[in-house]
């Protein structure tokens, strides 16, 4: 089964449903000098934080979806979860933002990253036991060590919003610094040597 509509699903779900979902909760202010937009920057804040999520995903999944031969029902299977915990994000960023990075909706915006990253490597998974682990993506990706270190980092951090829940979003933001480092892994696959 051809790729091209898994991607086209995907492309959708996560740039028109999930982003545009996410910047609806941003509200207009209630004014008009600065000190009006004080309160809305923790909203502010997660939305930025989770559009660079959601931008992470996208882009890992286009490079990952350019390596991919063809698409199995297990695939698309794997490719839906992962969507259903990105289709998240607008709720956990708004109940975060809204409630000042409080415990509990820290600790459930850790949940939904959590689960993402781990679907994400389900799907990888799914599509290297499809490709073959000679394969183009499956060479590429190697032990993931960066996916490995990304969950852990995510349980810690949920665990430790009932320590301190700005260590927490700290962690948070890390884990997304780290991965706004281009992964050239699958570009380097495709890119003959020089």
């Amino acid at each position: 089964m051809p790729k091209t509509r898994l991607e086209t699903f995907s492309d959708g779900v996560l740039a028109i449903i999930i982003i545009t979902i996410m910047v609806l909760e941003l509200k207009v202010p209630h004014g008009e000098g600065l000190d009006a937009l004080r309160p809305l920057l923790p909203v502010f804040f997660t939305y930025v934080l989770s559009f660079v999520y959601i931008g992470i995903y996208w882009n890992n999944h286009h490079h990952m979806m350019h390596v991919v031969t063809r698409v199995t029902g297990g695939v698309l299977w794997a490719n839906l979860n992962l969507l259903f915990w990105l289709s998240l994000f607008p709720f956990v960023t708004g109940w975060m933002g809204e409630n000042h990075f409080a415990r509990l909706p820290t600790a459930l915006y850790g949940c939904v990253l959590l689960m993402a990253a781990i679907s994400y490597t389900m799907l990888t998974v799914a599509i290297v036991n499809e490709e073959g682990r000679e394969s183009v993506l499956a060479r590429a990706i190697g032990s993931d060590l960066k996916g490995k270190l990304s969950i852990v980092a995510y349980a810690v951090a949920i665990l430790l919003c009932f320590v301190s829940h700005w260590i927490a979003a700290a962690i948070y933001i890390l884990v997304a610094l780290a991965w706004l480092v281009p992964d050239r892994r699958i570009e380097r696959m495709l890119t003959p040597p020089a």
